[in-house]
């Protein structure tokens, strides 16, 4: 086993360390999310913490990590009778996103479970992780059906596995941590709340402290074994600081006073529920112990606030995690009491919530993130803040008069809830909830015989392939004599997550602020729509002479709306290079991920200049698509007494269905064919 890299050898990220070491002191706090860049120490400080974290007695032979003081009595190896328990080192059990569901809850031998009618119970990474660390690296991308059953498993301190009739339950308490980057995509809201705090991380800026980090790993990957016996002093004082503060931390007083800037700060802040406030008081108890103090301060109740309020503070996945901490400050200020904490009246003698020590982890740092302001996103405006203009279209005025000049980006219009769009037929690519697919998990809709590993048994199908040879097979007990060719395979139908690509006019025909305004709401509310659905989203925009990939495909959705917010408009309309550019984008996506479906959501009002025949060029490109099967929608952005229907017209070319932007509304009157080949067929 590879020597860990010393917990007290990280540089700086005073946050993430603080974070976990809090968590170490009262696993009550609920876990740590870490986000952050690539290459800022994430995962290494989390495998780091294992070696802090205190020994746990366990009852010995049980593979569930049964307290031998009070052993589960559902206990799957129980029940478990009067004996020493053994100790050992609490796990650290590594979720790796591309796991299986098997192997997060555990599987049942269905062959033993058939022919000999026994329940043969292999446990799962969630057994392994009871009473220790489950480290989720990359969380956001983990699937959506075990990420369900984590906050299963969460909510419950128990895993249960039901299948085929046969029923197991286990404890499954454990400290979940999880890295992630968040261009890479953000987390469900319900498995983001599931996490207690929050710490943002990002590289040193610092030459000094870079030089310093680049130093101690090269020594590290030099000499493991040595560089770690270089700083077994520390990490035996950081672990004794550990020890004493979770035998201070039952000691520790809440007072009321503290109790009711909690839930003032909470409610400050709009976030839902009452478990930040739950959180807040757990944490600020923690950093108390961590200080060596028995008293609840408001400078913790502070530091609690920017660890746990973050991430809940989001009413949408487009708005960056933050406190504004003037805002914080007046709240607690408001909330507390005339005098100090304590009630006595006198000063408070030790402010300080870290209790010390720059190089053991328990560093102050901001908690949570950077200031930012408050309230819900703001978006971007021009250069000159001007708000959109109101001026008529067609008027001198009106800044979408002229076509060849740019201009400056405009703020878009409210996100609304759109209706749905997806694939035709029957896919088999990631899991999501847009279009139809073949899944692992979903309604069954029938058997096959297996391919690879059986992952999931239609019993059904085995017994009727197996009953017609039970004679021949000499079947004597009560068993069925089962084979390896009678195990069939459940077939089952659920929802996939597609490719979203946007080609996205950004014209001189599409550039009065007020209609642009209205466009970049409606891509913005499509967005918001594949950020639910799960999917990948791309964005192609299109003005001038060219087109240009302003976002490759990508599981950030955020990213997507950033460049939306600061598209400039003005110029020509190379229709045809936008849908060229996005054939491109298409081919090479289809190489890196062919099962992946992909959407394509043109925004226009379907007017083409510049260069020879700009409409029939733009004609041809759109049967390209059209021959390649590729799934399309135009959204006709045509405004105006005068309607020429132009991309109603691309819309056939591309075999697809247009849909005006009040169409796109899923309240409104007009009715939308959910599935998109329906306009195409009627074609």
């Amino acid at each position: 086993m590879s020597t860990p890299y010393p917990f007290t050898a990280i540089v700086g990220q005073d946050d993430l360390r603080l974070g976990l070491l809090l968590n170490a002191v009262s696993p009550a706090v609920g876990g740590v999310l870490v986000r952050g860049e690539k290459g800022t120490a994430k995962s290494t400080a989390v495998r780091a913490l294992a070696a802090l974290v205190p020994e746990v007695s366990v009852v010995p032979g049980c593979r569930f990590s049964c307290d031998p003081v009070s052993p589960d009595p559902a206990c799957p190896d129980g029940p478990h009778a009067e004996a020493a328990g053994v100790s050992r080192a609490a796990r650290t059990v590594e979720l790796p996103v591309g796991a299986s569901e098997d192997r997060l809850v555990g599987a049942l031998d269905i062959e033993r479970a058939l022919s000999e009618g026994v329940k043969a119970f292999e446990p799962g990474l969630l057994a392994d992780a009871h009473r220790g660390i489950l480290y989720v690296d990359e969380v956001n991308l983990l699937h959506d059906h075990l990420v369900d059953l984590l906050l299963d498993a969460a909510a419950m301190g128990a895993s249960y596995v039901e299948r085929e009739g046969v029923s197991v339950r286990h404890a499954a308490r454990f400290l979940l941590v999880g890295t992630m980057n968040p261009e890479e995509g953000e987390l469900r809201p319900q498995l983001l709340d599931r996490f207690g705090l929050t710490v943002e991380v990002a590289a040193s800026r610092d030459t000094d402290e870079r030089v310093e980090v680049v130093r101690r790993r090269l020594a590290y990957d030099d000499d493991p074994e040595g560089f770690a016996a270089r700083w077994a002093g520390e990490e035996s004082a950081l672990r004794e600081r550990i020890a004493a503060a979770r035998a201070l931390l039952p000691r520790v007083v809440l007072g009321d006073g503290v109790l009711r800037q909690i839930a003032a700060t909470c409610a400050a802040f709009e976030v839902d529920g009452m478990r930040a406030d739950i959180v807040m008081a757990r944490t600020a108890t923690a950093l108390a112990a961590w200080a060596g103090r028995e008293e609840v301060t408001a400078d913790d109740v502070r530091q609690a606030a920017l660890l746990a309020l973050p991430h809940r503070r989001r009413r949408n996945p487009f708005d960056a995690p933050g406190l504004d901490e003037d805002k914080l400050d007046q709240t607690l200020d408001e909330a507390g009491p005339q005098e100090n904490n304590d009630g006595d009246g006198q000063p408070d003698p030790d402010p300080d919530p870290d209790g010390g020590g720059d190089d053991d982890g328990g560093g102050g740092g901001g908690g949570g993130v950077p200031p930012q302001a408050d309230g819900d996103r703001t978006p971007p405006r021009g250069e000159s803040g001007d708000t959109p203009s109101q001026a008529p279209e067609g008027s001198p005025d009106a800044p979408g008069r002229s076509t060849g000049a740019e201009q400056q980006p405009v703020a878009s219009a409210e996100p609304f809830r759109t209706k749905m769009l997806s694939v035709p037929g029957l896919g088999e690519g990631a899991a999501g909830r847009r279009s139809r697919a073949r899944t692992e998990h979903g309604r069954t809709t029938g058997a096959r015989r297996p391919q690879g590993a059986l992952t999931k048994l239609h019993l059904a199908a085995t017994v009727q392939a197996a009953a017609p040879h039970q004679r021949a097979r000499g079947r004597s007990g009560r068993g069925l004599v089962v084979r390896r060719d009678d195990l069939r395979q459940a077939t089952r139908e659920g929802r996939e997550g597609n490719l979203v690509l946007f080609v996205v006019d950004a014209s001189g025909s599409m550039a009065a602020r007020q209609r642009m305004s209205a466009v970049k709401g409606a891509v913005l509310s499509l967005l918001l729509d594949a950020y639910q659905r799960r999917d990948k989203v791309g964005l192609v925009t299109f003005r001038g002479k060219e087109a240009e990939v302003a976002l490759p495909p990508t599981s950030s959705v955020d990213a997507a709306a950033s460049r939306l917010e600061s598209l400039p408009t003005g110029g020509r309309t190379p229709l045809a290079a936008g849908l060229l550019k996005a054939h491109d984008v298409l081919r090479v996506e289809r190489l890196r991920d062919p099962s992946r479906r992909p959407l394509l959501v043109v925004v226009t009002d379907g007017r083409a200049t510049g260069g020879p025949e700009p409409v029939a060029l733009a004609g041809r490109a759109g049967r390209l698509h059209r021959s390649e099967g590729t799934a399309s929608v135009v959204v006709d952005c045509e405004s105006g007494y005068v309607r020429l229907g132009l991309a109603g017209e691309l819309a056939r070319e591309l075999g697809g269905t247009a849909v005006t932007l009040d169409e796109l509304r899923a309240d409104s009157i007009a009715g939308l064919v959910k599935d998109v080949t329906a306009a195409g067929r009627a074609a």
